[in-house]
């Protein structure tokens, strides 16, 4: 049987270690089909990049944060997939931009 508690606290020690020892950030906005909006905070890792913030604000004006601090919850989760700007509808935003949502 597959530990889960040991992959969820792998997965906090990936995502944080990416956080706290990063130089450099991206910043990117998306919207989707039903009016929602997604702001990612990503960081290079291994020739990728790697969400380690993102935020949805819902049509309703929900706002819904996940990070290594806060993984997942039963509205969604972070992002395990590598965001690609060249192939992913995502454009990008400044820092300020991002914090501001991030803060709200």
């Amino acid at each position: 049987m597959v530990d889960l508690e040991r992959i969820k606290a792998q997965s906090v020690a990936y995502f944080r270690s990416l956080d706290e020892g990063a130089t450099l950030r991206h910043h990117f906005h998306h919207a989707d089909e039903e009016g929602g909006l997604w702001y990612f905070e990503a960081v290079p890792d291994r020739g990728e990049l790697i969400a380690i913030k993102q935020a949805e604000l819902t049509p309703a004006g929900r706002l819904h944060r996940y990070s290594w601090e806060h993984l997942e919850d039963e509205h969604g989760f972070l992002t395990d997939q590598a965001l690609d700007p060249e192939e992913d509808p995502l454009k990008a935003i400044p820092a300020e931009e991002f914090q501001q949502v991030w803060t709200q």
